[in-house]
């Protein structure tokens, strides 16, 4: 399947990744669980079989979910160059905003974010009122972190993860090691193995290093789920594949080059992608036993 994948259409940017942070600084991350509302109330909107670990939190079942939204959407592809997209215009498709997709995108909200947060009422097109939203300009509804946040949930990542509306809020959860089931590693040192996710910064935050992190302030930034180690695989050669909300309005797959040694920056710390300059992975910690960022 993986073979197939790489002869797909190609992508088009993370711009719609943004979203104005509203609560916590991204400098001083907090969980859900510990926001005092108690995991009872915080897990309202989450499945039983996620908040009860039917099955453990492992990166198969993890990669399994990310995988099925990607086909829900149609399996996209997105490869190109976000500084070379085209604007969106009134006349364009959004995936999102198509029926029984934006009612997907607001279980990604439903599910993946506080209960009491007004997050949780949106949808891939409506506010928490039910309006509809600006078609062209919805950065400010932007779903990517929601996304990821969802998929952890359903997973059975419980309060191992820092849920939230913003990238930010679990980076620098990670970074500062306040988060115990995800670790910030140096993409200069660690290679992303399944499971874990890669993160950038955006627009003026497309600076940020590892080594400014955590950060004192928020800031807009894009992470993807790793599903796929694509070794000599077009269209870059030594790739690793990711799972990301939001872009193109969708979820989508793209494909990131990697070294040779399966890392996304060079020893002096220069980006391996040039479209990119990933800042961090984030090493997620899973229930298996014999995991090997169990041993490390």
């Amino acid at each position: 399947m993986l073979r197939k994948i790489a002869f797909l259409l190609p992508l088009a940017s993370l711009a719609a990744c943004a979203h104005t942070p509203r609560s916590h600084p991204a400098g001083t991350p907090v969980t859900q669980y510990a926001q005092g509302a108690g995991p009872l109330a915080v897990d309202a909107h989450v499945p039983d079989f996620a908040t009860r670990n039917f099955e453990p939190f492992t990166r198969q079942n993890t990669v399994a979910i990310a995988l099925r939204e990607w086909r829900m959407f149609g399996q996209p592809v997105s490869d190109d160059d976000p500084e070379q997209r085209p604007e969106p215009t009134i006349a364009a498709v959004k995936p999102e905003r198509t029926a029984g997709l934006w009612q997907r995108v607001g279980e990604y909200w439903w599910i993946g974010q506080d209960p009491g947060e007004r997050e949780s009422a949106w949808t891939g097109k409506h506010d928490e009122n039910g309006h509809v939203t600006d078609f062209v300009h919805d950065g400010t509804y932007a779903w990517s972190a929601a996304f990821i946040s969802y998929v952890m949930r359903v997973a059975g990542a419980n309060d191992r993860f820092a849920y939230s509306p913003n990238h930010a809020t679990y980076i620098n959860a990670a970074a500062a090691r306040t988060e115990k089931g995800v670790r910030a590693r140096n993409p200069v040192s660690y290679a992303p193995r399944m499971g874990d996710l890669i993160c950038v910064g955006r627009g003026a935050s497309r600076a940020v290093r590892f080594a400014n992190l955590p950060t004192a302030q928020p800031f807009p930034a894009h992470c993807g789920l790793v599903v796929a180690m694509d070794d000599n695989a077009p269209p870059f050669g030594h790739q690793i594949s990711i799972i990301g909300g939001n872009v193109d309005d969708a979820v989508s797959l793209t494909h990131v080059p990697v070294d040779r040694h399966g890392r996304l920056a060079t020893r002096r710390g220069g980006s391996v992608d040039p479209r990119y300059p990933w800042c961090v992975v984030l090493q997620v910690l899973y229930d298996d036993p014999g995991d090997p960022a169990k041993r490390e």
